[in-house]
């Protein structure tokens, strides 16, 4: 029953952290929130696409096991899509705020083992969805200030 919440609905309180951290509790302004928001969503893209390119079978499948999550997952395995987007939420959220980020990257680290407990995914399957996470998160940073810096020069 543990397994299945931190696998299944664990994502969702990443989410309600980050609303709280933003109209509630103010230490996350709007656009800190708007980057791991938006982190969030690429990142959800990008591994969908990866598991289509990466067709990879799921452990529960392999092992003729039930999954321990809400649904039953159909797509490839590679990479985990909770994983990319808990990480590229929380990366985002750390960037700008280290001491709330790091509690939002224990969640997310937490999202990614639940998902290997669960039957759903191989750890190298989290270990694509840190990788996709962080990188979207850095990269939507980096293209982000891109445009400041260059309005700065002149």
């Amino acid at each position: 029953m543990i397994i299945t919440f931190l696998a299944s609905y664990l994502i969702w309180v990443l989410f309600a952290g980050l609303l709280y951290l933003w109209i509630i509790d103010g230490r996350v302004k709007k656009e800190v929130a708007l980057h791991a928001f938006f982190a969030a969503i690429i990142a959800l893209g990008i591994a969908e696409i990866l598991k289509i390119i990466f067709h990879t079978t799921r452990p529960f499948v392999l092992e003729g096991l039930t999954p321990l999550t809400l649904t039953i997952p159909n797509t490839g395995a590679f990479p985990s899509t909770h994983t990319a987007v808990a990480f590229a939420l929380s990366i985002s959220v750390w960037r700008h705020n280290k001491k709330i980020g790091w509690l939002f990257l224990a969640v997310a680290l937490t999202i990614g083992l639940a998902r290997v407990l669960a039957l759903v995914h191989w750890p190298i399957d989290i270990a694509g969805g840190i990788a996709v996470g962080l990188f979207v998160a850095i990269g939507l940073e980096r293209l982000h200030a891109f445009p400041l810096l260059h309005k700065l020069r002149h």
